[in-house]
């Protein structure tokens, strides 16, 4: 009896040391809430010291762009990243003028929000393609307007202003986003330096290894192979 009553005393401790250790370390942190603004103007989710670091060139107007978006949300985000295993860098291939008010309203809100405006409009992609293919047959007018001009127009015809808003951007806030010049110029210059490899979007280098012609499917595989979970 003594000595039973000795075995539980110590398994109490025991579990009491680790609880405090566990305590002490905090909770484990989730990356994937982690976004960060790079010098280049490129935005970075997740741990910077993850091993596993993804760069993808992509562009909002590109079908495939948004089906790799959707596709590998719930595992490449919420789980590679979230645990630190994998880092996502997103650089933009600008391909039309639709394609950069897109991009400037993602990153209207700030870095920290960034990640979560990019997936709606990727996710959104097939209403607002729709919307401003209709729109540009009936409004040829536009091409005789200046760049802002352009910008706005496109924006508001797409319903990209009106989502944005919905997720907290005011209009004046919208107007001065598309109206930044230096913001403008950063966007595009990523565009021009990006590698002579890249022709098409999605494009993707891991640890600095191009990946051509890949997809979710065919990247998740290596990524697990490499010990992404």
């Amino acid at each position: 009896m003594i000595a039973s009553s000795l075995r539980l005393l110590a398994l109490f401790f025991v579990a009491l040391i680790g609880a405090a250790f566990l305590t002490a370390a905090g909770p484990v942190r989730d990356w994937s809430t982690v976004t960060r603004l790079l010098p280049s103007g490129a935005h970075v989710t997740g741990n910077p010291a993850a091993p596993l670091k993804i760069v993808e060139y992509g562009s909002y107007t590109c079908s495939h762009c948004a089906d790799f978006a959707t596709e590998s949300r719930a595992v490449l985000h919420d789980r590679m990243i979230r645990s630190g295993k994998v880092s996502l860098e997103y650089r933009h291939l600008i391909r039309d003028r639709l394609d950069l008010g897109a991009a400037i309203l993602a990153r209207c809100a700030g870095p920290a929000r960034f990640d979560a405006a990019s997936h709606a409009i990727f996710a959104a992609q097939p209403v607002w393609i729709k919307r401003i293919v209709e729109w540009q047959a009936a409004h040829p007018e536009v091409a005789q307007q200046t760049p802002v001009e352009q910008l706005r127009a496109y924006v508001r015809a797409a319903g990209l202003d009106t989502m944005m808003k919905a997720r907290g951007l005011t209009q004046a806030r919208i107007d001065t986003c598309l109206a930044d010049r230096a913001s403008i110029d950063r966007i595009v210059k990523m565009t021009a330096d990006a590698p002579a490899e890249v022709q098409s979007t999605p494009f993707f280098f891991l640890n600095g290894v191009a990946q051509p012609n890949v997809n979710w499917a065919t990247l998740e595989p290596i990524l697990r192979a490499k010990g992404a979970k």
